[in-house]
């Protein structure tokens, strides 16, 4: 229950943390004796991130000093007031307001609650050369991940939400994909697009021109994202974005004593192992269709190339922020071994 306790006075930056370390989507601010202060989710953050809040800010700046709670006779009742009310977690309270237990919805309770008919694109054309010598044998897409690929586990997640189009834009060892997503029904159909010859990680979007009209999920292969896809395509469209580029926090420590020293070698400042935030591309975008209008055929461009392109045009193109522990990059070795993990413990 502790995991999900913090204090008025932590940063925002500490808040998030909490929710990667908990796998919750709620935190509860509490005081020096457990008693229920304020509460504070994912949206709360996300949106004060959004507004060009600072991270080392206090949480009690942007929590909600009137949290909903149950009391311990009416705990029978949690499951549906959460619910009723559409709330990730309920703190369970005393008479006098100290939190004696928490509830949660179970995780990723949310799929399955959204029919998006927005297609997903997939570029899956590359050597996947991260991976190594897996990818000697089998091309990226069809890298093992406990029981299925990385490609269709990530298909899966987007089927979740009603989503039943996928788009695969391949090219290196693209007739064993092609053989592998033929052979079984599945909830959703699959194109696929030929990449003749490596056009980078956006120009093989060009070969879409006319074949595709409305809005789309654009993924690369081996990203995956524990995310309600339904609300990030609901600010991509409330913000009138172009591009939605979909970023996470990354934590990062050095494993070494970093110096600051000026004039004559003298030290300045000296910091044992600092750590380091920010937030990274996940290589997830909500993207609409004109954008494919700013790529040349046969062009080899990456895909953040096309957004500096729109942003010189003067286009909107905007991020929807989420936290550390939602994202993995089953692109590389160590975040595969995750993974499988923590499939294995579902």
């Amino acid at each position: 229950m502790e995991n999900v306790f913090i204090k008025e006075d932590d940063t925002i930056l500490h808040a998030m943390r909490t929710f990667d370390a908990s796998s919750r989507r709620t935190v509860f601010i509490v005081d020096d004796n457990n008693k229920l202060l304020a509460a504070l989710s994912e949206g709360d953050v996300r949106r004060y991130i959004l507004s060009g809040g600072d991270l080392n800010e206090p949480v009690k700046l942007i929590a909600n000093y009137k949290p909903r709670s149950l009391k311990e006779e009416e705990k029978e009742d949690a499951r549906n007031f959460l619910y009723r009310h559409n709330i990730e977690g309920l703190p369970i309270v005393d008479d006098e307001g100290h939190v004696i237990d928490t509830v949660f919805w179970s995780e990723n309770h949310y799929k399955k609650h959204s029919t998006l008919s927005t297609p997903v694109v997939m570029m899956a054309g590359g050597k996947g050369t991260r991976l190594y010598p897996y990818t000697r044998i089998l091309p990226k897409p069809l890298i093992p991940v406990g029981e299925k690929p990385i490609a269709e586990l990530i298909m899966d997640s987007f089927a979740d939400y009603g989503i039943d189009r996928m788009i695969m834009i391949v090219n290196h060892k693209k007739n064993m994909i092609k053989s592998y997503f033929g052979e079984a029904e599945r909830p959703y159909s699959i194109d696929f697009v030929d990449e003749d010859t490596p056009l980078g990680t956006g120009g093989g979007l060009a070969l879409l021109r006319g074949k595709i009209d409305e809005t789309f999920i654009l993924t690369n292969c081996d990203i995956l994202i524990e995310e309600d896809y339904s609300k990030i395509y609901e600010h991509h469209k409330k913000e009138g974005n172009l591009i939605t580029m979909v970023c996470s926090l990354r934590n990062f420590q050095v494993a070494y004593g970093v110096v600051e020293f000026g004039e004559h070698g003298n030290i300045l400042d000296m910091k044992e192992k600092p750590e380091f935030s920010f937030f990274t591309n996940t290589g997830i975008y909500i993207v609409e269709p004109e954008v494919i209008d700013y790529i040349k055929d046969g062009e080899f461009i990456g895909f953040p190339d096309i957004i500096n392109r729109l942003k010189d045009d003067g286009k909107k193109v905007g991020v929807y922020p989420i936290n550390e522990n939602t994202w993995m990059d089953m692109g590389q070795l160590d975040e595969l071994s995750k993974m499988e993990r923590r499939l294995a413990g579902r």
